[in-house]
Formats: C-alpha cells, structure tokens, sequence
C-alpha cells in the first residue's frame, strides 16, 4: 500500500525571523497580511531580536530594517576593517645588521641561518641579523561586498544553550531543529512510543561544512596566525555534524542518519533521502534539514572572486550612481538587470511522517511531497557553470503532479519558487527551463516567484527558505512576488511565464501544487513537488475515509492547542531550545541482546533482528 510522506512539522530561522508558525514567510508579506497575523509577526521578530514588544510604528520599522538582506552589520565581524596579513622582506641599510629583542618562547623551533642568538636577560635573547628578514605585517582590508543575508539582529543562538565555542552553523541548528520538534505540537516522547527507534531516520547537512574559527577554519588558519588548534575543530568542522548535533543532543535518535551535501540543493537532496524512507514503508518518521552559516569574510571573499557576488561597485553601476551606498534592500534580482548573488545564513527543517501515523497522532498537516528529482549535467564546460540535468529534474516534477492530480491541476493551480539567486547566468537559463517546459505542458502562465530577493542565497538551506515560503503562501493565501525589481530582464525567457513582480493573493484551495527548483555548483540539480494541504487531506480522506478522518480533526484540536501555546511561549521570550548534553546516555552494557532483538533502556519498542530475506526469490 502506497504511504505519502506527509509534513506535520517545520521550523527553523532565516533573515526573516523564525519558521515556525509562518513567522517567517509572513515577514516576506507583512504589508499584505491581515492586522493580526501582522502585529504577531512583529512580536515573534521583538522577541528573536531581544527587543521590547513594538507598540509605535517607530519601532516596527526598526524590526523590519534589521531582518531581510541588509548592510552587513557589524555583530558578525567589520565588513570595513578585515583582518590580514602582507608579507614583506626587511632588508638592512649598507653595511649595517638588524637587531630585536625576542621572548625565548617565541623563536621559532628552526632559527634560520642568517640569525645570530644570544642571551639579553633570563626570558628573553637578542637576535641580530645580516640579511632581509621576511616578515608578515598586520593589516585590514575594506569588503567590495556589504550586502548580505543576516539573522534579524540581537538573535544570538550562542546565549541559548551551553554552545562550547561550537561553530555558529551548529548553533543555528540546534535552534532551527529545536523548533521544528516543538512546532509539532506534540510529544516526541509520544511519537517514539507508536514508533520504533529504527523506524526513525535524521537526514541533515550543510553545504561547506562548518567554516569559522570553531570548526575547520580554526583547524586551518590557527598555525597561520600563532594560536592552537582545538581538538574540537575536526570533529566540528564535518558537514554531516548536522545530522549528528541531532541524533546526540536533540532527539536521542537510535534510527538512520544521514548527511547528503548537493551545493545550493542540499536541502532537497536530504529531503529525497526522508521521502523515499517514507515510502518505502521501512521508516515511518523522518527529520530533514540543513543549516548554513557562510558570512564570514573568507566566504564571502571567495565567492566574490569566482565573480558569483553583488559588489557594491555593480550595484552602484546598476542604480547609475557612482557614489554613495547602493541599496543594500535590493541588491539580489532575480530575472532582473543583475550582478550576482548574495549570501545567507540559515536554519531549516521539516518533519515528514507516513500517512497512517498522521492520522493516529492527529498531527498538523500542512502538505505533502509528491516526489523529489535529483539529475547531473553530464559532461560540462565548466564545475560551476550550469547544464542539461535542471530540465530534466523541473520535467520530472512536472510530470509527477500531472500524474497524481491531472491536466488542469498542473496548468492552471501550480506555480514555480525558483532557485532565482541574481545572477546574470541564473536569469537566462533557469528562465528558459521554465519557458521551455510550460510549452511543452502547454501551459500558458505559468506563475514564477524567487524569494532570495528578499533572504539571499543560504546555500545548503536554500530550497528549506523555498519550501517554508511555499507552506505559508497555501495558509494565508499570498505568493511573495519579487518586490526587489520592476521589470524582467530583456535576455529572461518569458513565453508562457508569470513573473511575479507583486504579491500575488490567491485562494489557498485553488493552488494545488507548488514547485521547488535548486541548481546547484558542480551540477547538483533538484526539483521537489509539494502538494497543499487540501489536496493531501482529499487524498488522505479516498485512501482512509471519512470517519478516520473526521478522528484526526478531533485529535488535532490538542495539537494545534499546544502548537499556539509553543508560538505563545517563544512571543513571550522564553527558551525552548532542547539541548541534552550528557543526558540519558546508554551504554551497551545496558542492554539487553539476544538473536531475536535488541531490548534499550526507556524505550518502548524493541529493535527486531529477524530480518526478511530481502533475496528470497535469489536461494533456496
């Protein structure tokens, strides 16, 4: 029997606040939304950014001038005074030596030929030399890049929890997997007492892996600059530390994990991996996500000189000015004139359960996956330019909702969040994808958004930002237009598209689907359809009925309870962070093995060891 992947949680923080409760998706249309789903949105933002409950328009303006992409602030590090270093070779007047008094422990452990070492005091020696001495001497830089993808400003997910210098990628994780569970509305002690612990499977990651001091890029610059590595900056630093910071301190989690990394299609590359477990009847829960912390000035340099940034001095050139700053509000247009992307930093997660369990727990439903389709580029010109695997994998989507809900469903109630990430490269070829593909579906307005016009570009998480986007445009009715540009670029493919300028008002139930596209460095492609929640509950209602469902609705009422209660709590300032660091930690000396199970302290179900040939049909 067919089990759909259904979405009961979601959570996570991004430039516009946080997930939970459309927070965040409702920033991205705050000037469009009922009163009091907006004056809530401004409280959720006070307090992420630790600021009094806004009661003047004053201070709403200051909520909204420090969220979205903005001028680098300078809570993260001075985009106007980059630490460097010049190397240099002093060398000595005619005839003359160079000398300086050193403490002994800060010669090196080889001295070089051309020094003469000898004893000035107890602790310290006179070193004279002959020759050029090649120094490093400090300096600072000022950034060609300001714009930037923050958190709302005053988040501190450090002050949160006991955080151990862990790099800000993990900490954000913590936050955002915190507030996908607690956005559940129910107990995952509830949850893990219908399911067994290897029913359960956590699939996160980031992109670049964690790359500030903390993590690897400790492990790589601290030599460099005179201080120690620190035995946390391997382990730290991986990837899939995601998935791990997860399993370890948030859930206990006993089941699969796993970390997939596909560039800007990370997200939809670990959301595949949960679906499929979904599907395939062997997992009945799964936690999907990914986190991403970029905006350090390593970063940010290095994307700048692959030319893949907005410069300031580009976007003047784009505004017509040679002076003063550009505005930093629009510096990524998508479809538009444009000069490159922006970066982003990001938390997001999704929790997906089969069907059945939805209906026992009476779970939230806020929409399904039809299906997630990841193809490469085959040969390429180049790792990062783009190729032939995004038609394929923005086709197969296609296909999929054309196959479940029909024709109609696919040309006249869907609409495409593109990848949109700004750049010259992305406007042309995602635009003729899409132009291409409406023609051949015949569709003939088929409705284009981009939301990194608002957040920036969050690398591993930014199809999460996308799919958060897409769940609250479904609850309140409001497909977030690209409000950073007037008009479409004259190179844009736009045969048979909607570009959507403006906020486009919708009524939920008539938007039946939405698509999701990633392009990602290196040919990494990913293309998710994502069904509403009217068409899942119609799918659910045909496959269990109506009194199973008329059940869930009553069972719902406590979840939604809890959930408003957990979105109160949060309003209010107070921390729901779940961290369990050393806590309810087993050994194998507590269990209890035999060749039929194994038996795990505090849980319920047993983990079964008869396993069913999977080869039955292959030996005797």
């Amino acid at each position: 029997m067919s089990r759909l992947p259904i979405i009961v949680g979601f959570g996570g923080i991004n430039p516009a606040g946080r997930s939970s409760a459309h927070h965040g998706y409702r920033r991205l249309v705050i000037d469009k939304i009922e009163a009091a789903k907006r004056e809530k949105t401004y409280a959720s933002l006070a307090a992420l950014m630790q600021r009094a409950q806004p009661s003047t328009d004053t201070e709403r303006e200051i909520l909204l001038q420090h969220t979205l992409i903005r001028k680098l602030e300078h809570n993260l590090f001075d985009a106007d005074s980059i630490l460097l270093q010049r190397s240099a070779e002093l060398n000595t007047l005619s005839g003359r030596q160079t000398s300086f008094i050193v403490k002994k422990t800060q010669l090196p452990g080889l001295i070089p030929e051309t020094w003469n070492v000898e004893a000035a005091s107890e602790a310290e020696v006179k070193v004279t030399i002959k020759n050029e001495l090649k120094v490093l001497l400090p300096d600072t830089r000022i950034s060609k890049v300001h714009a930037a993808g923050q958190l709302p400003t005053g988040f501190n997910p450090e002050s949160m929890y006991q955080s151990r210098n862990h790099p800000r990628g993990l900490q954000l994780t913590v936050f955002g997997a915190s507030d996908a569970i607690n956005s559940l509305g129910i107990d995952w002690e509830k949850i893990t007492d219908k399911v067994p612990g290897d029913q359960i499977s956590v699939y996160a990651s980031s992109a670049m892996g964690q790359l500030d001091h903390n993590g690897s890029g400790g492990l790589l610059q601290s030599s460099l600059i005179g201080k120690r590595v620190s035995s946390k900056n391997v382990a730290l630093g991986l990837a899939e530390m995601t998935a791990d910071f997860i399993n370890a301190y948030i859930l206990g989690n006993i089941g699969t994990t796993g970390a997939n990394i596909g560039a800007c299609a990370t997200f939809l590359y670990n959301l595949r991996q949960g679906i499929q477990d979904i599907r395939s009847g062997k997992y009945r829960v799964s936690v999907v996500g990914a986190s991403e912390a970029p905006l350090t000035p390593e970063i940010i340099e290095g994307y700048r000189t692959m030319g893949a940034l907005a410069e300031d001095d580009a976007l003047r050139k784009i505004e017509g000015s040679n002076s003063g700053e550009p505005d930093y509000r629009r510096a990524c247009r998508p479809f538009a004139i444009n000069c490159g992307f922006t970066l982003a930093e990001a938390s997001q997660f999704i929790v997906l359960c089969d069907d059945e369990l939805a209906m026992e727990l009476g779970a939230n439903i806020y929409g399904s996956v039809a299906d997630v389709f990841v193809n490469a580029d085959g040969f390429k010109k180049s790792i990062p330019g783009p190729g032939i695997g995004n038609y394929i994998t923005v086709g197969k989507a296609m296909g999929v909702v054309r196959s479940i809900l029909g024709e109609n469903a696919l040309r006249s109630n869907s609409y495409m969040s593109a990848h949109g990430t700004g750049t010259p490269q992305n406007r042309t070829t995602e635009s003729h994808i899409f132009s291409e593909l409406a023609t051949a579906f015949g569709i003939k307005n088929w409705p284009i958004t981009a939301i990194k016009a608002y957040i920036g570009h969050s690398i591993a998480c930014a199809s999460g930002d996308q799919l958060m986007s897409v769940l609250g445009a479904w609850v309140d009715g409001i497909i977030p237009g690209i409000t950073t540009i007037d008009h479409v670029a004259p190179d844009v493919c736009t045969n048979n598209l909607d570009f959507l300028l403006e906020h486009r008002e919708m009524l939920p139930d008539t938007m039946d689907a939405a698509f999701i596209n990633s392009k990602g460095f290196g040919g990494n492609n990913a293309t998710a359809a994502i069904l509403s929640p009217q068409v899942t509950k119609n799918m659910l209602e045909k496959k269990h009925g109506k009194t199973v469902l008329m059940k869930h609705a009553k069972l719902n009422e406590s979840v939604r309870e809890t959930l408003e209660n957990y979105d109160e709590s949060m309003i209010a300032g107070e921390n729901s962070i779940i961290y369990k660091f050393g806590e309810d930690v087993i050994e194998g000396s507590h269990l209890k093995l035999s060749n039929e199970n194994i038996k795990i302290p505090g849980q319920k179900h047993n983990i079964q060891l008869d396993i069913v040939n999977p080869y039955s049909d292959m030996v005797d």
